[in-house]
């Protein structure tokens, strides 16, 4: 009886040692999403690419990897790599800016992630404040999002080159920052066709830090714009996007924002998707935040 209690001693502690090495210093467990548990893999796929318009620039990298449920990136020397890569492209051209878009797993669908809507947009940012601690500015890279089919997620994020208006080169669409200062909600916030606002728990996150920022930073302001896809008459969508963004202003001031507060609308005017599928009219339909 002695040896069999020491033996089932033993036992749990080499399982608690060995739990403490795979998950908290190698990082390599799962973590539950949806019911489901997806272990991490780090054989990864070598098809991470930048590309600008049809000019291939980058090509055969390891894809990031992420832990389910998670935002921040397994790094290896490879992603590091690619990333100084990156980094030194953007920095040799004047007007070159980047768009990384994000992807999330279907499990991950509908779930906000802090101050951003989906775990995309939350895996585009991490990946973007790794390029500004090389050196690039966060205004150059703009974000976007998109759901992805495979629910282990082996190819997380596509980066685009694309270049400044400014420099001479037509950019198609908007580009989204998706920054504290600034940034969007889609139309997720209120009902179809309406200007009622229903704040989501990411907008709700959001608009409590804005709130303790302008109360440390006084003489700063927001601008909200409204933006609306390409439905309807020129003047119905001035006047939703314009009904928007009074709608949020009207929520900062009960929440107790004493700071100036800008609203306006651009209507249909500035789309950052096509308008030709239900996925780009969605983008399209959003309220812009900007601390100015």
């Amino acid at each position: 009886m002695r040896a069999l209690l020491i033996f089932l001693l033993f036992l749990a502690y080499a399982l608690a040692v060995r739990w403490y090495y795979v998950c908290e210093m190698k990082g390599l467990c799962g973590a539950v999403v949806s019911d489901q548990v997806l272990e991490p893999q780090d054989v990864r796929l070598k098809n991470l690419r930048l590309i600008s318009g049809d000019t291939l620039l980058l090509n055969g990298y390891d894809q990031f990897a992420f832990n389910a449920g998670q935002v921040q990136p397994r790094l290896n020397d490879n992603n590091a790599a690619f990333l100084d890569s990156v980094a030194a492209i953007i920095k040799v051209a004047p007007g070159r800016k980047l768009t990384i878009t994000g992807r999330y797993a279907p499990q991950e669908d509908g779930k906000p992630y802090g101050f951003f809507e989906n775990y995309g947009t939350a895996r585009a940012d991490a990946l973007r404040r790794l390029l500004t601690q090389r050196g690039i500015d966060e205004r150059l890279i703009s974000l976007d999002h998109e759901p992805s089919r495979d629910s282990m997620l082996r190819e997380p994020a596509v980066f685009e080159i694309f270049y400044d208006a400014a420099a001479g080169v037509p950019e198609g669409y908007e580009k989204v920052q998706f920054s504290f200062t600034n940034m969007t909600f889609s139309d997720a916030n209120f009902a179809f066709g309406s200007a009622e606002f229903k704040p989501g728990s990411a907008f709700i996150a959001y608009a409590d830090s804005v709130k303790t920022y302008l109360q440390i930073n006084p003489e700063r302001r927001l601008s909200i714009v409204g933006h609306t896809d390409n439905v309807g008459s020129d003047k119905f969508n001035d006047g939703l996007g314009l009904r928007r963004a009074k709608s949020a202003r009207t929520y900062f001031q009960e929440l107790g924002v004493a700071s100036e507060i800008q609203t306006q609308s651009e209507g249909k005017r500035k789309p950052v998707a096509t308008n030709d599928t239900a996925e780009g009219r969605q983008k399209n339909r959003r309220v812009n935040f900007i601390i100015e």
